[in-house]
């Protein structure tokens, strides 16, 4: 070949674009196997509410007679007004799109989800329903990333996962490669298609064989410097980054995503975010995909009925049943799973919103899920449980790590052994603490 490493990277940018890719392990070196989508394959899709969803208002607990407007004057909502769930607990108006799952017991509405000792710092707690801890905010590596590397084969399939995102995404950041892609028509090198194609070339017939071509050829061929310690890392840094591109684009080249079923997405960047979802469980063989939704930190003129976080509501409901619809053909076998850092306090504050709390309310959709009401009923939430934790804040009753535990053992089949991996120190959280920890049965066991 007549180029060089260095000439690869001056051509292709590959510096710059790698940034978007964790650390390395040289067991990557090898070839993917396919780049379809990965039909029968269990997948999820997880959203996550960035600022701490107030979950008093988007899942209304009717029946506790603290939900009052002496108790939140601006940002209660009248029973009229709200969408029934099970005569206890009800909907905001502006999340009307998710009742259509919900009557075909296809969406799991769980409330008073936390952990003990719960952080009320937006920074920690988001760490840790990444990391999946609950004290190591600075550990940097993801609970979905864990779940790729042990049961995912990320070695064979380059493009097993991403987080659709301007930015890494903790969940899914580890030492084996994971893409961040900010926009998968531009997850590529700069120049036209015809040129860029040239350059990505082909892998060679044989691990490390001579026959390659472009970039690919060079990193997956013979190599050089073999007395350079970081050798290897380099090669299969290039390697897996021209693949992972290599199948994105091939999928942006199949034309441009038409929703299926009349999917119909939120008009904004976050809809524009499952819309791509969508686009690469269908082209790809991805089968863990991530995006950020953000404005939840609602202190100031949060609004009730209509307002700020009504919106926000709206365009999260209106994205779930939009990416439920257009991915009917695989629904079976995908879960989507939203995710906020905490809750709100129960008590309206003095500017018309509210303030760091504890629990929070999760969403859960998906073909084979048990669609109901979850910690919201009058067996699990008597009077006044509103204020519950410290007499501010709705008290958690099930771990946010049990929620997952249910997710990685009857979605993907985890064994306890593979989930105390995926999530550290399971088993003997769920010990110390059986109540929290019992499985809620949103899937069948």
């Amino acid at each position: 070949m007549s180029l060089n490493r260095r000439d690869f990277l001056k051509a292709g940018g590959l510096t710059t674009l790698a940034l978007t890719l964790n650390a390395f392990s040289p067991a990557l070196f090898r070839r993917r196997l396919l780049a379809g989508p990965a039909v029968g394959q269990k997948k999820l899709v997880f959203i996550f509410q960035r600022g701490g969803n107030d979950g008093v208002n988007t899942v209304i607990p009717r029946g506790d007679p603290q939900y009052n407007i002496t108790n939140r004057p601006t940002l209660f909502i009248d029973d009229n007004d709200a969408l029934d769930l099970n005569g206890f607990a009800q909907l905001h108006p502006s999340m009307q799109p998710l009742m259509e799952l919900y009557a075909s017991q296809q969406l799991a509405v769980i409330h008073r989800v936390g952990y003990s000792g719960q952080s009320q710092s937006h920074f920690d707690s988001q760490q840790y329903w990444e990391n999946g801890t609950t004290n190591q905010p600075y550990f940097e590596e993801g609970m979905f990333y864990r779940q790729v590397e042990q049961t995912m084969d990320p070695v064979n399939n380059h493009f097993v996962a991403a987080s659709l995102s301007s930015n890494q995404m903790v969940a899914l950041k580890g030492s084996l490669p994971v893409p961040t892609i900010s926009n998968p028509a531009t997850f590529t090198f700069a120049g036209a298609p015809a040129k860029v194609q040239k350059f990505l070339g082909q892998l060679p017939t044989a691990p490390i064989g001579p026959d390659g071509k472009g970039m690919l050829g060079f990193y997956g061929g013979p190599r050089d410097f073999s007395s350079k310690p970081y050798r290897d890392l380099v090669y299969g840094t290039g390697l897996v980054l021209a693949d992972a591109v290599q199948i994105v684009q091939d999928a942006v080249g199949q034309g441009p995503h038409v929703p299926a079923n009349g999917a119909v997405y939120p008009n904004n960047g976050f809809g524009t975010r499952l819309q791509q979802v969508a686009m690469l469980m269908k082209r790809t063989p991805v089968r863990i995909l991530g995006v950020n939704i953000g404005g939840w930190d609602t202190h100031t003129n949060q609004g009730g009925l209509n307002g700020y976080h009504g919106n926000l509501l709206g365009d999260l409901a209106l994205g779930i049943q939009a990416l439920a619809r257009d991915l009917q053909d695989q629904w079976n076998d995908v879960i989507l799973v939203t995710m906020s850092e905490f809750g709100r306090t129960s008590k309206e504050n003095g500017s018309f919103g509210t303030d760091h709390a504890y629990a929070n309310c999760v969403f859960i959709a998906g073909g084979n899920v048990n669609g109901g009401v979850y910690n919201c009923n009058p067996a699990t939430w008597a009077a006044g449980d509103l204020f519950s934790q410290d007499s501010r804040y709705v008290r958690y009753k099930t771990d946010y790590r049990a929620v997952f535990g249910e997710i990685f053992t009857r979605h993907f089949g985890d064994s306890m052994n593979t989930l105390n991996m995926v999530i550290p120190g399971y088993s003997a959280a769920a010990t110390a603490r059986p109540a929290e920890f019992g499985f809620l049965n949103f899937l069948p066991a």
